[in-house]
């Protein structure tokens, strides 16, 4: 895997397709550039809570993505998880579950 940095990656990533889910958004965005390592990001806002919030929901995302991304992930594609206000209080186990939904959704939407 691969980690996303710069900003124009994340602005690529948002004209991506997106799949809406609780506590996060899913950005899934093929690069075309012929690496088929997945990139990953995540960008949580001011307006899902202070810094201790924020770093908690991204330390979450980063264990998620760790586990899901490199067996379910798009080869070849950029994900972006957007966190949403509430997604600290959603269990781990179910983040997990809507994060393989997720995946599995951009699978299928690519594949058409």
């Amino acid at each position: 895997m691969r980690s996303l940095s710069k900003r124009s990656e994340f602005l690529a990533a948002n004209r991506g397709l997106r799949f809406p889910m609780p506590g996060f958004v899913l950005l899934v965005r093929p690069r075309g550039d012929g690496d088929d390592a997945p990139g990953i990001g995540f960008t949580v806002s001011k307006k899902v809570g202070n810094a201790v919030t924020r770093n908690r929901m991204k330390r979450r995302f980063r264990a998620l993505a760790r586990a899901a991304i490199p067996a379910r992930g798009i080869a070849g594609a950029d994900h972006v998880m957007i966190g949403r206000p509430g997604g600290n209080d959603i269990a781990f186990a179910e983040l997990g579950e809507h994060l393989e939904s997720a995946l599995q959704r951009a699978a299928r939407k690519l594949a058409k």
